[in-house]
């Protein structure tokens, strides 16, 4: 609270009262407009920032003849001599920097979506449409390369990294309990509505400095900036309801979704493998607020769910089912502020606070557990030329997590300070390089760390470049750990990537390879993270692979398709393994196919998926190799079918694994072996074979023709 203060002040004081009004519009030199631009009154605080049409107004207390400097990310900056009470409604016009004219960007290890100067690997409405995924954003980037299909979880887990390793951030500030709370084997799915985010950023590996904690991979969601128009959105399904609503004014907007999912009328006609008590139900939603200010954005993000299950479920190891009842509580809000000022400064500004509470039985103990996370963080850039950008700032983790199980007390309190900085250098329009360290402190642990981050892209034709990544990475242990000793250290990973992408006319191809190494990885001594267990840092491991990925939407008419292969090698020592070894949740060879074909005779998109990995490796005790065990191959085909009844109309329809195969995530062993000296095991399969759902969607706006599919 003694930060917030102070960042709420510095928000506050930006808008400031003025007499003249200053108006006019943004566009580049083939007169498309420019959005979020910085135009400000050169050294004054008074100016503005561009809308989507690229238009701005602000009014200034100066007067007579002054200087106006427009600034844009990717565009020369410029400076034009004006007189106050004459200049409205203006036109100005930005040439880009050589930098965009040959679009060299760096790009190894990062997949961007949702981008306007390429081909977006994927739209938002990609992660409604694409078959198999059930309107969840990290299920539709399960179908991207470097990533593993670990159903029984429904967690990312990224190029041999646990899902604990991938952080996620909504307009740059962390979420620290992204996912649904579910029990054993069943698997979750995130907390957010992919219709508020205009784009995705997912970094599988070299990431910016400006982003620390995560081991493995970021995943960073950028809410709308702007809303396009006014519309509500209303969605009848088999699992439930929802319905949003945007309104626009002239300096703010505000956007609802919320939504009811009840699965026991699903479960009452299409019951699962699992014995449910009362089957899961939730209520929640979120909204963004947005608010224009002189030369900058203010908005503020919330979302807030309330979940609650009851079930049984068999387990090798005990003669009867075991029950887990859980209530969740999950809470996340940011408020956050980006702009400019001064001599073409540009300033991110932010807080954001998480709390999360499960409690409820699992077999015979009573559990209840909160855990509570904040962050802030400031970030400054600058321009010192046409060919070098700077940028540095800090940020601060608050975490307190709490534990109590039949009366058995643990948790913890953290505070990690870090600081950044970055430097671009474009030493030819073909050639960029970007240097940047982390330095940060990690109060609990009492450890320190700078982490060098290195990366440049070299660009061999207009539509062809080669990229490359270097990068120190830490993260502190995960609760499990924590809630036990507090005396361990940051768990550690390098990596090293090489990546080439062809980028056309609606087509694009990526290949990568890459190596990583870890160090410091927690080790234990017993079954499961206990209290009496001894806990060290020893563990190591490694990982490396080769990923592949194709998009084309232009070749055959109306189709829409995607492919990407992932092969991958690494081992680990870690947890309680007596040696080095391929983790549970890794299989070898992963593919994804995802094709949608729109027929206009119909009126009708029809999408299908095609998932496959090689086996998972698994531990048999009744063999003498650790790790030996390998399940079968995954497969699974599913498909939808969106059909307009009108333009603002659809009625939608999906069926996950259509051929109803029997898929094996991995096996559960008996703790002792039974009397011929057999350790007798337990298959981990889906929840169901297959999934049904039904949906019909409308959405109702002035224009009379915006649904939710209007990006098809």
């Amino acid at each position: 609270m003694k930060l917030f203060l102070p960042i709420s002040i510095f928000f506050f004081t930006l808008i400031s009262f003025s007499q003249t009004t200053i108006s006019g519009k943004i566009v580049d030199e083939k007169n498309n407009p420019i959005p979020n631009a910085n135009i400000y009154i050169n050294g004054t605080y008074d100016g503005a920032t561009s809308n989507n049409t690229g238009e701005f107004s602000f009014a200034s207390t100066v007067d007579g003849n002054q200087t106006l400097v427009i600034s844009a990310l990717s565009f020369e900056m410029k400076k034009v001599e004006i007189v106050m009470s004459k200049y409205q409604n203006q036109t100005l016009i930005l040439k880009r920097n050589a930098t965009e004219l040959n679009e060299v960007l760096i790009t190894a290890g990062t997949i961007e979506s949702g981008g306007k100067s390429r081909v977006s690997v994927l739209k938002p409405l990609d992660i409604l449409t694409t078959a198999g995924n059930p309107g969840d954003i990290v299920s539709a980037f399960k179908t991207l390369p470097g990533t593993q299909i670990v159903g029984e979880s429904g967690k990312l887990f990224v190029r041999g990294g646990e899902a604990n390793e991938t952080q996620t951030f909504v307009d740059g500030l962390r979420v620290a309990q992204p996912y649904v709370q579910t029990a054993n084997n069943v698997p979750t799915r995130s907390t957010f509505s992919p219709l508020l985010f205009k784009g995705t950023t997912f970094s599988t590996g070299g990431y910016s400095a400006e982003y620390g904690e995560a081991l493995s991979s970021v995943l960073v969601m950028n809410t709308i900036d702007e809303p396009d128009l006014e519309k509500t959105d209303i969605g009848l399904m088999t699992v439930g309801l929802g319905i949003g609503n945007t309104q626009k004014w002239k300096n703010n907007s505000l956007s609802v979704n919320t939504s009811y999912i009840n699965l026991q009328p699903y479960q009452s006609l299409l019951p699962d493998n699992i014995e449910w008590i009362k089957p899961y139900e939730s209520f929640g939603g979120e909204t963004v607020f947005r608010q224009k200010l002189d030369r900058g954005l203010l908005k503020f993000y919330a979302s807030y769910s309330a979940a609650n299950f009851d079930l049984k479920q068999d387990d090798i190891n005990y003669p009867e089912q075991l029950r887990t009842q859980n209530k969740n509580n999950n809470l996340y809000s940011n408020l956050s502020y980006k702009g400019g000022f001064g001599d073409n400064w540009n300033i991110f500004a932010g807080i954001s606070y998480a709390k999360s509470r499960n409690n409820g039985i699992y077999d015979v103990y009573n559990y209840d557990s909160s855990e509570n996370a904040s962050h802030l963080k400031l970030k400054l850039a600058k321009p010192i030329s046409d060919k070098i950008k700077t940028s540095f700032g800090a940020d601060y983790f608050y975490t307190n997590f709490s534990e109590s199980i039949t009366n058995f007390n643990s948790g913890y309190h953290s505070n990690i300070l870090a600081t950044f900085s970055e430097i671009d250098f474009l030493f030819t329009n073909n050639l960029i390089t970007k240097v940047g360290f982390r330095f940060s402190k990690n109060y609990l642990l009492n450890e320190s760390s700078i982490a060098p981050r290195l990366a440049l892209a070299y660009k061999v034709s207009k539509n062809q470049q080669f990229s490359m990544a270097y990068g120190t990475f830490d993260q502190a242990p995960k609760n499990d750990y924590l809630k036990y000793t507090i005396h361990l250290q940051a768990e550690k990973a390098q990596h090293y990537i090489l990546s080439y992408e062809f980028n056309k006319d609606k087509q694009i191809f990526k290949a990568e390879v890459y190596y990583k190494s870890y160090d410091n990885l927690v080790k234990y001594d017993t079954k499961s993270p206990v209290y009496n267990s001894n806990f060290n840092n020893s563990g190591t491991g490694y990982a490396e692979g080769l990923e592949l990925f194709w998009r084309d939407i232009k070749n055959i008419k109306n189709l829409e398709y995607w492919i990407s292969y992932s092969y991958i090698d690494t081992k680990r020592d870690y947890q309680n393994f007596p040696k080095q070894a391929t983790p549970s949740f890794v299989a070898d060879h992963t593919l994804s196919l995802v094709t949608k074909y729109w027929i206009q005779d119909w009126r009708s998109q029809i999408g299908a998926t095609y998932t496959f990995s090689s086996g998972r490796p698994y531990n048999n005790p009744n063999d003498t190799v650790f790790m030996d065990g390998k399940t079968k191959s995954y497969n699974n085909l599913s498909v939808n079918w969106a059909y307009l009844i009108s333009p603002q109309k659809i009625l939608f329809f999906s069926v996950t694994n259509v051929a109803g195969i029997k898929n094996v995530y991995g096996y559960n062993y008996a703790n002792t072996p039974n009397s011929t000296g057999v350790y007798e095991s337990q298959a981990i399969v889906p929840t169901a074979d297959r999934f049904f759902f039904v949906g019909f969607f409308w959405t109702i706006s002035q224009d009379k023709k915006t649904n939710q599919l209007e990006n098809l």
